[in-house]
């Protein structure tokens, strides 16, 4: 079985996505849209901006194949790069 997802916060994740490329496209109240190009679609993610953990499932959606689809993987890759 594999580990667990580290816990993070909305606002670090908000900018690990942005050392990797994504643009904030618009910020509503504590939510904020980021986007990324690539060459076959644009991919958006909104994540609240708040200095609380995000829960395990909503991480899990985030980073899956409609969303960042960064997966577990690129996931930790761009943690260990801070």
């Amino acid at each position: 079985m594999s580990e667990r997802l580290p816990q993070i916060k909305g606002n670090e994740l908000i900018k690990l996505l942005e050392k990797d490329g994504w643009e904030i496209a618009r910020k509503g109240g504590k939510h904020f849209s980021l986007v990324k190009k690539f060459k076959d679609r644009t991919r958006v993610t909104t994540i609240k901006n708040t200095s609380n953990d995000i829960p395990r499932g909503t991480l899990n959606a985030i980073l899956g194949k409609d969303q960042t689809n960064l997966g577990r993987e690129g996931f930790l890759k761009l943690l260990h790069k801070k």
